[in-house]
Parts: structure tokens; sequence; C-alpha cells
């Protein structure tokens, strides 16, 4: 994984946090209540652990009821695809 890519993930998961602490929810009441994934994985999601695929932002974004576009908002998509 390329920098900008942990770095995003880090950013992505820092916001996720975020969200899911203003619902007022502990991960785990959050996860049970709100998503079809295990607390394990969304903890990996909200540590930057996670090179997260499509479906399953469209599934988080709906888990936090905000729009992928909010989602990624602020996250930085310059990429350098001669690396890949």
């Amino acid at each position: 994984m390329q920098k900008i890519d942990i770095k995003n993930a880090v950013k992505l998961g820092k916001k996720v946090k975020q969200l899911r602490q203003e619902s007022g929810l502990s991960l785990n009441s959050f996860v049970m209540k709100n998503s079809d994934t295990t607390t394990a994985t969304w903890s990996r999601l909200e540590n930057g652990k996670n090179d997260i695929k499509l479906s399953s932002l469209l599934r988080v974004a709906a888990a936090l009821n905000i729009s992928v576009c909010e989602l990624l908002k602020d996250i930085d998509f310059d990429y350098n695809f001669e690396e890949y």
C-alpha cells in the first residue's frame, strides 16, 4: 500500500470513529445495532488498518446514515498510479 493509501485509511478511520461516537453508542453497541460486520472489523476500519473495498464503503456510509460523498469528503485522491 502506498503512503497516501495509509494516510487516507487513517483519515477515513478517524472520520468513521468520530461519526460513530457522535451517535452516542459504544463501538460494540453501534455495530450490533447498525452494521452487518464484526466489532473487530469495524475497529480495524476506525484505526486505519483496513483497505476498504467499495461495497464495504457503501455499507459503512449506510450504517452511519450519511452519503458516501460526505464520508469521503476531505480524503486525498491524488494517487501515483505508476507505483501500482
